[in-house]
């Protein structure tokens, strides 16, 4: 068998894949890394028979599984952060102060701006999603709200101040990946960022004043229960403050999590003088283990840990090494690349993109190669078309890396789900500013509503 493989085959191929995914996940509630691995297998024995080499197949493997690395040791690190957090009072903390601030009636558009303001802050949806969502996610739990219509409006949140943030990878990515200058990139995006934003907004507000709050007696016990069972000092204030800090001084991710996580435990021994290195180790590997009396906060605040990071980083490696293997033997490339210089109309060229962009979220599952690969593809069809790269830097991100979270077995929805405690299926439907960005794109496409050309850019 010949190893040349056409648009035809390619395309088949991957929507027999999706179907596999799609029908496991979504239509037998399977969780997403075993159906990966089946793909994974089947994918691999068609290869061979087609005359790729093992040592082929091996080599995608690893190439995929290489980009996991920074972000596995990353989640590790989160586990970690979110357990001594928790052991220290600063996320009860967090819960206290927004009891006390936010009312039942504009509680979800609040957290729908809260984690907007600290993405945008932060640079980092994870980050967001696993320190004050958390937080607010106990809230919305305690107040009656659905954990999925809260759980969507944090990650909208989250999404828009990764999108919007100078501090943001996947922002500066789509930049350097378009050649586009970064802060002309992020003011672009306004065109179809602000509108989703406003639209979600509405949204959330509609459904929190149709919400039936909880009694004021049942917040009251909580409040009174989280008092009693933490350490809840101005100190606690201390390591979101040093993460902004951290921020602001542009330190990477990692050595801001591990310097966050050591002054957490200066505070843990600080404020628990009973407190031994064995239990910190039992907190790091697994997790805080909450005893409250309340067995709805227990269940809410019983996170973290290293352990409870591996499903998710069981789930990135197994779908990354898919990823690896659809790109080194070019079945994606095979698929993309004859759409691309058919494409006639500026309209036409940016559905393409998008639907480039969230085909890749669906068959690679991670973020970054959502903007990478559609960007390589498509780069010379919007300067055929005579479209600024800022046309092209806005499109990668509208249809990248703010769907892959929308996806069970991406590498940021699985982690949105580990991390909140619901699965992506549930709260897809409530992630509005998700939903609605790449419906603006394309909007933006077809109408030429902010549309960059290249000309007018020269002009300015």
């Amino acid at each position: 068998m010949t190893k040349q493989i056409r648009f035809f085959e390619a395309s088949v191929i991957l929507i027999l894949m999706l179907i596999i995914l799609g029908t496991s996940v979504i239509g037998f509630q399977m969780t997403p890394t075993v159906p990966v691995l089946a793909v994974i297998g089947c994918l691999m024995g068609w290869l061979r028979w087609r005359g790729f080499s093992w040592e082929e197949l091996m080599a995608g493997i690893k190439a995929g599984i290489s980009t996991a690395i920074i972000p596995i040791f990353i989640f590790m690190l989160i586990g970690t952060l979110i357990a001594v957090w928790i052991q220290a009072g600063v996320i009860p903390a967090l819960m206290l102060v927004g009891f006390r601030l936010i009312n039942a009636s504009f509680f979800l558009p609040s957290v729908f701006i809260v984690c907007s303001l600290v993405g945008s802050a932060i640079g980092s949806g994870f980050t967001t999603i696993s320190t004050i969502g958390i937080a607010l996610f106990g809230m919305g739990s305690a107040m009656g709200f659905s954990p999925a219509l809260t759980a969507g409006a944090i990650i909208s949140g989250a999404v828009f101040g990764d999108k919007m943030s100078p501090l943001s990878d996947s922002t500066n990515l789509a930049a350097a990946i378009a050649g586009s200058d970064l802060f002309a990139h992020i003011k672009n995006m306004l065109w179809t960022t602000l509108p989703a934003f406003a639209l979600s907004l509405l949204a959330y507000t509609f459904l929190g004043w149709s919400h039936h709050a909880m009694p004021a007696t049942q917040v009251a016990g909580t409040l009174v229960t989280l008092q009693t069972t933490f350490s809840i000092s101005g100190w606690t204030m201390l390591p979101i403050l040093l993460m902004l800090v951290c921020s602001w001084r542009k330190l990477p991710a990692i050595p801001t999590l591990f310097l966050n996580i050591a002054v957490t435990i200066g505070l843990i021994f600080m404020t628990e003088r009973q407190f031994t290195l064995a239990q910190l180790t039992t907190l790091i590997q697994r997790g805080y283990v909450a005893k409250t009396g309340d067995a709805t906060l227990n269940t809410l605040l019983s996170r973290g840990g290293i352990d409870s990071m591996m499903g998710t980083v069981a789930l990135i490696i197994t779908t990354l090494a898919l990823g690896g293997i659809l790109m080194n033997c070019k079945i994606i490339d095979h698929a993309m690349a004859p759409i691309a210089v058919r494409l006639k109309t500026p309209g036409r060229l940016v559905l393409s993109t998008i639907l480039a962009g969230i085909g890749i979220n669906l068959f690679v599952g991670e973020q970054y190669l959502s903007v990478i690969l559609p960007g390589n593809a498509f780069k010379a069809s919007f300067t055929r078309l005579k479209l600024a790269p800022l046309a092209l830097s806005r499109v990668l991100e509208d249809g990248g890396s703010v769907i892959n979270y929308l996806i069970p077995w991406g590498v940021a929805g699985s982690f949105a789900a580990g991390a909140l405690g619901v699965p992506v299926t549930t709260f897809l439907p409530f992630a509005f500013f998700s939903l609605l960005s790449p419906l603006f794109s394309v909007l933006s496409g077809v109408t030429g509503w902010g549309l960059k050309k290249q000309a007018a850019v020269e002009a300015v």
